[in-house]
């Protein structure tokens, strides 16, 4: 039997169970006979954006619901970097001055672990199976690779003069990180954890992203004052992108638009490139020094750190206007947003992101949880 239908949201006002059957809001919700599992999620309904304040040696939680700061996390000296697990469970801090990178876990926003790395970590990114968190630092020239089961570095890959920001492939197969100091990407192969390839882009290249087809990676050449695309298949660059020194890159689910951040003083925007044809179609206007930026995941916000403002802008992808600002630590750079977490194919799933097993049918309050059953044929 396959998955029963549900709404997704903070405040749905209605409850899908099956395709025939609805529950309106506030009523109960019980398995049917022969449902011996029932998994609930009640974080599943509203993503959550962390982000690093750098003079603050913190990371504020904004519950994107109500763009609301709901908790403040101490991590190390100058946090910049920050990355989720794919389940959500986790979040990478690179801690750029104490040279380590905190791990918190997001169910109670406590750090629970600090693994030592290079000189001057920058960027982090975990790879599409959760297993490995690759670490940009700057100083050491180097990537340094975390076991993200032990919180060990397994690996530390000489990757290029002063590298600063990773993206991966789908499958996970490449991490592409930009090279500042010698204006490339480095293709780093995670099977072997050695450089394959070497792609030359514009100068001081900061932030890339992917898309979610894999196909194309765009690299925010900071200094050279553009946006250079990868053709990932050929590892050649095939469109230019001229930008007011771009810093960060994010690409809209469906991978039609890459919202890039541009921090001239005294300004701050973001410019919206259309994928299709790789033409800039809209500014949006932000806080002083825009630095990285996120996107939900349904695509309808945009999340962006404004170091100079002490503040996150939120943007409505529909009308590319700023519709929120969230006041948060100092000098903000970093921001993640929790993963679109699917629910749990079968029972041995269910404890991972924050999903709980019921044995036996238990009645639920609709009030935002995300509620799924598991026919087990008994």
């Amino acid at each position: 039997m396959p998955w029963p239908q549900h709404v997704l949201g903070s405040d749905p006002s209605t409850w899908s169970y099956s395709i025939t059957n609805f529950f309106p809001r506030g009523s109960d919700w019980a398995p049917s006979k022969g449902f011996s599992y029932v998994l609930a999620n009640s974080g599943q309904a509203r993503p959550f954006a962390y982000v690093t304040n750098s003079n603050s040696s913190s990371v504020s939680v904004i519950d994107t619901a109500t763009n609301t700061v709901v908790a403040t996390i101490g991590v190390g000296n100058r946090p910049i970097g920050v990355a989720f697990t794919p389940n959500g469970s986790r979040v990478y801090v690179a801690n750029s001055n104490s040279d380590s990178v905190s791990v918190i876990d997001t169910a109670t926003n406590t750090v629970i672990a600090t693994v030592i790395v290079g000189s001057f970590p920058q960027g982090v990114g975990i790879t599409p199976d959760g297993s490995r968190a690759y670490v940009e630092n700057t100083f050491s020239n180097s990537v340094s690779v975390i076991d993200t089961v032990t919180n060990t570095v397994i690996a530390t890959v000489a990757a290029g003069m002063d590298p600063a920001g990773v993206a991966f492939t789908p499958n996970g197969s490449r991490a592409y990180v930009t090279i500042a100091g010698s204006n490339s990407v480095s293709v780093i192969d995670t099977a072997t954890n050695t450089v394959s390839a070497t792609v030359g882009v514009g100068v001081s290249p900061i932030g890339i992203a992917i898309t979610p087809d894999g196909s194309r990676a765009y690299v925010a050449n900071n200094l050279g004052g553009s946006v250079s695309v990868i053709d990932t298949a050929t590892n050649t660059v095939i469109a230019t992108v001229a930008e007011a020194q771009p810093v960060v890159p994010a690409i809209t689910p469906d991978g039609s638009r890459a919202y890039v951040t541009n921090n001239p003083n005294p300004t701050g925007t973001v410019s919206v490139i259309d994928t299709a044809t790789n033409t800039l179609i809209a500014t949006v206007g932000v806080g002083i020094n825009a630095q990285s930026l996120a996107i939900t995941p349904d695509g309808t916000h945009v999340y962006v750190a404004c170091f100079g403002a002490n503040s996150v802008f939120v943007i409505d992808t529909a009308t590319n206007t700023v519709s929120a600002t969230v006041g948060v630590g100092s000098a903000p750079v970093g921001v993640a947003i929790t993963p679109g977490i699917g629910p749990p194919t079968n029972k041995s799933q269910c404890k991972k992101g924050g999903w709980k097993l019921f044995t036996i049918p238990q009645k639920f309050k609709n009030q935002g949880e995300c509620v799924r059953s598991v026919n087990t044929g008994k």
